[in-house]
């Protein structure tokens, strides 16, 4: 007993400074606009020194492992089998296509530029699938080497970036392009990367785009345990030499919550009054999170990445943007 709780004591000052970082980005984001996950993000960096020694560095590394998988877990709730029934089956298949064809390209793209494996398939998932929640649930069932925390961050900083920028100009672009209300919410929540910011751009034009921009974005969301599922199964086949405790699990434990609440949620089981909680509770944990992960990385490993890595994201974000708007435009 007296052991588990100095475990507590050890980790509890690291949380603390990450749970401080959150409630600030959590303040700058409503009163000015600017994008929680990068304002806590931006933070954490600037507080790098935090993890290099003292008594917060265990609780910072607590909170960027577990923390995080807690959050991207309670993702679970906000997605059922309802959502896939209500777009209809060629909208369903466009998107479940542009998530597998973006990380398809990504993954195609690494092996003329070797770019490593890992990197690339780190932000062509965050690209196709949810952003920067995404990217850290990807970048836990990785193989670690010495540069996993630099292209986390690089990942998770540049799809916000990236992000924000669609949030402003996609809507401008869809009605360039003349399209309606549900193609406008199609194209928006097929090809934006955060949740956050496809609410933002959805109903910047309408409610009725807003909401099917919303719901587009949560069948991506429900593509992340198939991937995660789908490449820890592959990791495990690449390492069959190695001793069976390093191998990754098949299926991670926070895989395992988003596949229980996705189900719980699915049936009806989750009380309207409590899945607002638990969706706070999961933006929480993602921001508290991003916000260690930014505590553990220093600028001058951010900047070591190259323009190589910023021209791979860019890519695969304008690949899935030209694939969704050649879908919508075929099913038309």
């Amino acid at each position: 007993m007296q052991k588990t709780i100095n475990q507590y004591k050890i980790i509890l000052p690291g949380i603390a400074v990450a749970t401080l970082i959150a409630v600030a980005a959590k303040f700058l984001s409503e009163h000015y606009g600017a994008p929680a996950m990068l304002m806590a993000l931006l933070l954490g960096i600037a507080l790098h020194f935090l993890s290099e020694d003292g008594k917060a560095v265990q609780g910072i590394d607590f909170s960027s492992r577990v923390i995080l998988r807690i959050g991207v877990a309670l993702l679970g709730a906000r997605v059922s089998v309802e959502l896939l029934y209500s777009l209809g089956g060629a909208l369903i298949s466009l998107v479940i296509l542009g998530v597998v064809s973006t990380i398809a390209f990504g993954l195609l793209v690494s092996r003329f530029t070797k770019i490593d494996w890992r990197f690339t398939f780190l932000t062509a998932g965050s690209v196709a699938i949810c952003g920067a929640s995404a990217a850290m649930a990807i970048s836990a069932i990785l193989p670690k080497n010495k540069n996993s925390e630099q292209n986390l961050i690089f990942t998770v900083l540049s799809v916000t970036i990236l992000s924000t920028i669609a949030m402003i100009t996609y809507p401008i672009i869809v009605e360039y392009l003349g399209f309606n209300t549900q193609q406008s919410g199609v194209f928006l929540g097929g090809t934006i990367h955060d949740v956050a910011q496809v609410v933002g751009a959805g109903f910047s034009i309408s409610d009725e785009t807003g909401q099917a921009a919303t719901l587009v974005k949560l069948i991506r969301v429900s593509m992340l345990a198939p991937v995660i599922l789908l490449a820890s199964l592959l990791i495990r086949s690449q390492n069959k030499s190695a001793k069976a405790q390093s191998k990754p699990a098949l299926l991670p434990f926070f895989i395992i919550g988003f596949l229980a609440l996705a189900t719980i949620n699915s049936l009806g089981w989750i009380p309207q009054q409590i899945s607002p909680f638990i969706n706070s509770c999961s933006r929480w944990a993602l921001l508290i999170s991003i916000a260690a992960v930014g505590m553990k990385t220093s600028i001058k490993q951010m900047l070591s990445v190259g323009t190589g890595a910023i021209s791979l994201i860019i890519a695969e974000t304008l690949f899935l943007a030209t694939f969704i708007w050649l879908g919508i435009v075929y099913l038309a």
